[in-house]
């Protein structure tokens, strides 16, 4: 076999098989096949597509490129959850411990964010004494314990993806449907889980900026998680605006535990309740969508879902007290109020401005190496749809330093400010099965 070949063929828009595709991510992982070679590569998938077939073939492929994480040793049918990625998206924090109180097991790996904040490991972290990183025995034993645990991504996994990824964020071939849905897919499907539910953000704020691409990458990932063996279930949400109010990592954590306390903004416990209940249903835990959400609600109320929060965060090392009392997370020494300039109703938050302004904070990394602020961010005081006055705050600004202007005019820039009503967004827009 030839790699020349294999190109060619793809060029001219022929399907190729198991064996091709295999040859290709193995010959690339192990170094046989250089980086000019696998350009052309991505390139000709980025003109000609790919079937379903070679999807799944391509995804599988790149998860056997590496180590994968068995968790036959968990009791039940293990599900996760992934979203593409927002502005104030907290919902896993909320949804590991939610989903684990009405009995199905969540053996969640979370990485680190590069971006507008950390991610759900550095939200964790927030916590004093989080120990997020354990041996594969313990992390079992938790799960079967207390059916939640959640620890940093750790070992080899799908090294072809992070090869390829590399090659594509240089060769102008990140916007592919087959290669972002086998990317993702491929760590989810390493990561163990039997079933997933996705969440693929479209809108400002989100990577896939308009709804008939959100579609597209759904119904892509949810063919090859399926053709993979595993149940898989797609949720299209909302990112014109951010999700919640807080919009930072210490901020977020005590979101999430208003939010478990049924305590949360509207549109996210919406969304939580919306992926949870489907993670529940793939689990087996409910005989229909809409028992499942009723069961969640019920944990919420009872009180048992912050228990198992509080449960979750002991067996990791944390300081359960925070829950009671979250002024023990990390604050920030400075608090400023951005007020309106005119009087009106909020008509456009543009989420991506907003991340980036939590981001100049430094709520967020720039680089991998960069030091995240775990005490700052933002929290929104008006959203899309809200009335407000002339004065009144529309965001507080959270910041370890007294000179935020910078971070003043893009929040500024992102709010518009009309004089009509204007309807919000959908906050689900489909569901993909």
């Amino acid at each position: 076999m030839r790699m020349i070949d294999i190109i060619e063929k793809k060029r001219d828009g022929f399907e190729l098989t198991k064996e091709e595709i295999d040859f290709v991510i193995q010959g690339y992982t192990n170094g046989e096949i250089p980086d000019y070679q696998m350009s052309a590569f991505a390139m000709a998938i980025y003109f000609q597509d790919m079937t379903q077939e070679e999807r799944v073939n391509l995804t599988l492929a790149m998860v056997e490129s590496g180590d994968q994480i068995d968790l036959s040793g968990i009791a039940g049918v293990k599900v996760d959850k992934h979203s593409t990625g927002g502005v104030g998206d907290t919902t896993t924090l909320i949804l590991a411990p939610l989903v684990a109180s009405v009995g199905v097991p969540v053996a969640k790996m979370s990485g680190r964010g590069l971006g507008h904040t950390g991610g759900t490991v550095d939200k964790l972290e927030s916590i004093k004494g989080f120990r997020v990183e354990l041996d594969s025995k313990t992390f079992n034993e938790l799960v079967n314990k207390n059916k939640v645990a959640v620890v940093g991504q750790s070992g080899n996994l799908t090294p072809a993806d992070k090869k390829l990824y590399g090659l594509r964020d240089v060769t102008a071939t990140v916007d592919s449907i087959p290669l972002i849905a086998s990317s993702i897919m491929s760590k989810k499907i390493a990561s163990g889980a039997d079933a997933i539910v996705l969440d693929v953000k479209t809108g400002s704020g989100a990577f896939m900026k308009d709804i008939e691409g959100a579609k597209e990458l759904a119904q892509a990932m949810v063919q090859i998680g399926n053709g993979a063996g595993r149940k898989t279930i797609a949720v299209i949400s909302d990112m014109n605006q951010p999700l919640g109010y807080a919009i930072g990592n210490a901020l977020e954590v005590k979101e999430a535990i208003d939010t478990l306390q049924g305590k949360g903004p509207k549109d996210l416990q919406e969304l939580c309740l919306t992926l949870g209940s489907r993670m529940v249903y793939l689990g087996e835990q409910a005989e229909s969508i809409e028992e499942a959400r009723e069961k969640l609600i019920d944990v919420m109320n009872s009180g048992k879902a912050i228990d198992t929060f509080k449960t979750f965060l002991d067996a990791q090392g944390g300081d359960v007290s925070v829950v009671d009392d979250p002024n023990k997370l990390p604050k920030a020494a400075y608090t400023f109020e951005i007020e309106a300039k005119q009087s009106g109703y909020i008509s456009e938050i543009t989420a991506n401005e907003i991340g980036i302004a939590a981001s100049i904070l430094g709520a967020g990394r720039v680089t991998k190496e960069s030091e995240i602020d775990l005490a700052v961010g933002l929290v929104l005081n008006k959203k899309v749809g809200e009335a407000v006055q002339k004065g009144e705050s529309l965001v507080t600004i959270h910041s370890n330093r007294e000179d935020v202007q910078e971070v003043v005019d893009k929040i500024y820039h992102s709010y518009t400010i009309s004089s009509e009503k204007v309807d919000q967004n959908p906050l689900v827009y489909d569901v993909i099965y």
